[in-house]
């Protein structure tokens, strides 16, 4: 299939930077990207497109112009060179579950699906690496590996759905990141296509890479920088054992308190999560996890190694929590209890699903040792909002995610679902930590990033995203705030010229 040139009109600007185009001009670019692809990969009626209005952020709704499902490197590269010669936006989305609304496609827009680009290349045991294409599932990896002792560390919750394309634009974490890393850290190489069509590379399979090190560049750029295309992970040996301990705490404060004297020990657990009694009481009839009910937190801490590292662990675990004044202590015996217990906190978000016709869940990053600060700041602002919050943390590493619960359905409770969102992660930056932890910023923390940084700061970021694209086509209106877009939101949340919690000391 042959690449088509824009018509003389497509780049004359005549209708404005990024304007949803005429009908005959959508008529001309759907009928260019045909004669790309395959019949069955460029999808344009109303029917076809909804399916793609929103990722799990469904607050934020778009309509693209058209949707594009390439199943090869070369058909990205055929895509984003047409896009860039008549000056069309690109999103690149994953599976979709996203929850920032990094993948809301652009209205005047081509959102660019790697969903069929799903193989897993490679597999190598003794290097102990994977090469997969940007559509390959989380969880598909290690179940590949699994035959040859081999998994894969990052497991957001969405593991089983989320894609390696999508955790690559969030820096994606999940329950065992304290111990084993973010994406990043477990990302050798990628390979990806500027939006002039340029196959690039960034890392090495080799212990370092020459030159710039583009690879943190690129992961957690939010498809800001390059479209993906291949990525090669790093494969981790299976652990010979690993074991859960349960404690239950009849104060949040007391959880949060554990939680700094297990890492003041020197001890990092391969996962610690803390939950409040709200997401207890939501998950355990969902999963019956067998979590205590009347706590009012309850933290899990696995324990991984040889049988003699994780009996030798867990004895100091056992001990450190009963000093901290955990009320009840259970430790897993088998698998299956191992992931009972950890099925609770996997089917949060679900579980919180059963409870309320809608949720909104924030996430934002502080030090550990403000836990139990902000849980309680969260009750205050249930009150103040008039909305019930139920939260679960990535404890070890001060990672949160707030469950607001609303009804869409009700005028005004979206609203205030939003301002609370907000004043929860305004809190983060006051106490030290950052707007988001694993979710990213997308289009729904962008108003936010006018806290955490500065005009020359963003600047910063503004002259690395011209770099890669000078035409501001991948991605648009996501991540990186205008000054126009901040002065805005700093009229609507200063009072008398001080922020939100600007009188709180940072760390």
């Amino acid at each position: 299939m042959s690449e088509v040139s824009a018509p003389a009109s497509a780049n004359d600007g005549s209708d404005g930077p990024f304007a949803i185009p005429a009908p005959e001009k959508k008529r001309l670019l759907v009928a260019a990207l045909r004669a790309l692809l395959p019949v069955d990969a460029v999808l344009d009626t109303p029917h076809d497109l909804t399916v793609y209005e929103c990722d799990g952020l469904a607050a934020f709704r778009q309509i693209p112009v058209a949707v594009v499902l390439p199943r090869t490197e070369q058909e990205v590269v055929s895509i984003v060179k047409l896009c860039h010669a008549w000056d069309v936006p690109v999103v690149a989305r994953g599976a979709g579950t996203g929850l920032s609304g990094g993948a809301l496609p652009h209205a005047a827009g081509v959102l660019l699906s790697l969903a069929r680009m799903n193989r897993i290349v490679s597999l190598d045991q003794v290097a102990g690496t994977a090469r997969v294409e940007p559509g390959v599932r989380n969880l598909a990896i290690s179940e590949a590996a699994a035959p040859m002792g081999l998994y894969y560390a990052p497991d957001p919750s969405s593991q089983i759905a989320c894609t390696i394309g999508g955790n690559i634009a969030e820096n994606s974490g999940g329950v065992h990141c304290l111990k084993y890393g973010l994406t990043l850290h477990n990302v050798l190489r990628l390979r990806g296509v500027t939006i002039e069509g340029e196959l690039i590379e960034c890392g090495s399979e080799a212990l370092d890479a020459p030159g710039l090190d583009l690879l943190s560049i690129v992961v957690g750029s939010e498809g800001l920088l390059l479209v993906v295309t291949e990525i090669t992970v790093r494969l981790l040996p299976k652990p010979p054992c690993a074991r859960v301990v349960l404690a239950s705490f009849s104060t949040v404060s007391q959880a949060g308190d554990a939680v700094a004297a297990i890492i003041a020990a020197g001890i990092i657990p391969a996962g610690l999560e803390m939950m409040d009694r709200g997401v207890a009481m939501a998950v355990e009839p969902f999963v019956h996890a067998g979590y205590d009910l009347t706590a009012a937190a309850i933290l899990l801490i696995e324990s991984d190694g040889t049988v003699a590292e994780v009996e030798d662990e867990i004895a100091w675990l056992s001990v450190l929590l009963t000093k901290v004044g955990a009320q009840s202590i259970a430790i897993s015996h088998s698998e299956s209890e191992r992931l009972r217990f950890w099925s609770g906190r996997k089917n949060a978000f679900p579980a919180a699903g059963r409870i309320s016709p809608d949720y909104y869940c924030m996430d934002g990053t502080i030090p550990r040792k403000h836990l139990g600060r902000v849980l309680e700041s969260i009750q205050a602002m249930e009150a103040k909002y008039d909305l019930k919050c139920i939260n679960v943390f990535h404890a070890g590493d001060g990672n949160l995610h707030p469950l607001i619960l609303f009804d869409a359905n009700v005028p005004g409770q979206w609203e205030r679902a939003d301002r609370f969102g907000s004043e929860i992660v305004e809190l983060c930056v006051a106490l030290g930590g950052t707007i988001t932890g694993e979710h990213g910023v997308g289009i729904e923390k962008i108003n936010s990033m006018c806290v955490q940084f500065s005009d020359s700061e963003r600047a910063i970021f503004s002259a690395v995203k011209v770099a890669f694209d000078a035409k501001g086509l991948l991605n648009p209106g996501k991540v990186i705030p205008t000054l126009r877009r901040c002065a805005e939101y700093g009229r609507q949340h200063v009072h008398l010229g001080v922020l939100p919690f600007s009188d709180l000391p940072r760390f």
